[in-house]
């Protein structure tokens, strides 16, 4: 049956009470049908085609959720927005009453290939969802809202501020104890914390995602840890002034404190494990927390002498050089250990210079890592970064005599391409 012919359709939706904020499935959605406010990630009804893009990379199956309704009556971006659950399915009699006559059967579309290019250059087509083939495997899900235990207790263990002092931002490396209770992390996976109280509808908070800045063997290592990088957030992305719940909350946490915490979340954007591997770090500000995270799981195996070869390059944006995250501790790591490139795009008297900028200065040392099946290229930080990230990974391969095309399907198959923005 033709969805467009069809009375009653089945509905994709977004499950509040489960999804973390992570902004997957907006990333993966190769026709733009997925949006969010503060409150909620929403699908609309009138763009989504079906394609599935979305489902597989959804680390909590939030996004895998459906209701039957009149295509008359679909329910709305706005009505999404508002909800804090799922609302229960219409009655069979109700849903075929409203829909009319010959409604009978209900509608559910044909997957459709997602398109590599939706409107212009669609950048997220070139991520992938697979980790890479030498990757440890991940646990996922251990605690939270589908597993037996609902969450875990932490307790803060360490809060150092590592941006230098600014009025409008402060960014926090927040360590996290587990104690005796098992949480096996790898770099490049997610934890969610869930802020205590409740918002102006006196609701509980939604629990908040962040990527771990931790190695697999913990902050202190042999110990149950991890870190997490936390820019307290004092304005949306629109500006507008607004205190970030969970930001300002961990921020402002004391050491001996409880948090509580689910996950762990993510299966994909992991670091390879052959010793031939490189890694092309790409970031801006807080998504530069698994980057900091690979970097110390291969800084200590070189220590231990157990890594011989993999080169790491990084390349790292921000506004001025005080509101880089771990800019002190970079100027410390051996020039032949890691390629460190940095951009700033508000420092006084300078051009604007962005992190696509730096990687471009350095084509001829990326042409090849694009064509190597060794090296892997992860970009993580603020949404409006990736377009240029992977427009100039594009421009790098056409200007070296690869067919972009070509090498940005290997890299997508293979898992060596991942994108996490927000």
């Amino acid at each position: 049956m033709d969805m467009a012919d069809s009375a009653v359709i089945k509905q994709h939706l977004i499950d509040p009470e489960i999804c973390i904020r992570c902004n997957t499935c907006e990333t993966m959605c190769p026709v733009g049908a997925i949006t969010h406010d503060s409150n909620n990630y929403v699908v609309d009804a009138s763009k989504c085609n079906w394609c599935n893009a979305c489902i597989s990379p959804c680390p909590t199956g939030s996004i895998d959720n459906y209701r039957s309704m009149p295509r008359v009556r679909v329910y709305s971006l706005e009505e999404q927005l508002g909800w804090n659950e799922l609302p229960p399915e219409l009655p069979r009699e109700q849903l075929l009453a409203e829909a009319g006559s010959g409604a009978a059967a209900v509608a559910v579309p044909e997957p459709v290939a997602a398109p590599v290019v939706a409107e212009g250059f669609n950048s997220s087509a070139y991520g992938s969802t697979l980790p890479p083939w030498s990757a440890a495997h991940p646990y996922t899900n251990l605690y939270g809202p589908k597993a037996a235990e609902k969450f875990i207790t932490a307790t803060v263990a360490g809060n150092v501020r590592v941006t230098q002092v600014g009025s409008d931002y402060d960014t926090h490396h927040i360590v996290l104890d587990f104690g005796s209770t098992p949480f096996p992390l790898l770099e490049g996976q997610s934890i969610a914390v869930i802020p205590p109280g409740v918002d102006a509808k006196g609701k509980p908070h939604h629990p908040r995602q962040y990527s771990i800045a931790s190695p697999r063997d913990g902050e202190r290592p042999v110990y149950n840890n991890a870190s997490l990088t936390v820019k307290r957030v004092l304005e949306d992305h629109q500006g507008q002034p607004v205190r970030g719940v969970a930001s300002n909350y961990l921020c402002d946490l004391q050491v001996g404190e409880k948090v509580q915490v689910i996950g762990p979340f993510g299966a994909s954007f992991l670091m390879p494990n052959h010793p031939k591997s490189h890694l092309v770090m790409i970031c801006t500000g807080t998504g530069s927390a698994p980057m900091r995270a690979m970097t110390e799981h291969r800084r200590r195996l070189r220590a231990a002498g157990k890594f011989e070869s993999g080169k790491l390059m990084l390349f790292f944006g921000a506004r001025t050089q005080e509101e880089l995250p771990y800019f002190g501790p970079l100027q410390g790591l051996p020039k032949d250990f890691i390629d460190c490139n940095f951009a700033y795009s508000r420092t006084p008297g300078a051009p604007k210079r962005y992190v696509q900028d730096a990687m471009r200065e350095r084509a001829a040392d990326l042409a090849p890592l694009l064509a190597d099946p060794n090296a892997c290229f992860y970009v993580c930080g603020l949404k409006a970064m990736e377009e240029g990230v992977v427009l100039a990974l594009r421009d790098i391969a056409k200007d070296a005599g690869l067919d972009w095309e070509t090498v940005g399907a290997a890299m997508k198959r293979e898992g060596r391409l991942h994108l996490e923005t927000y």
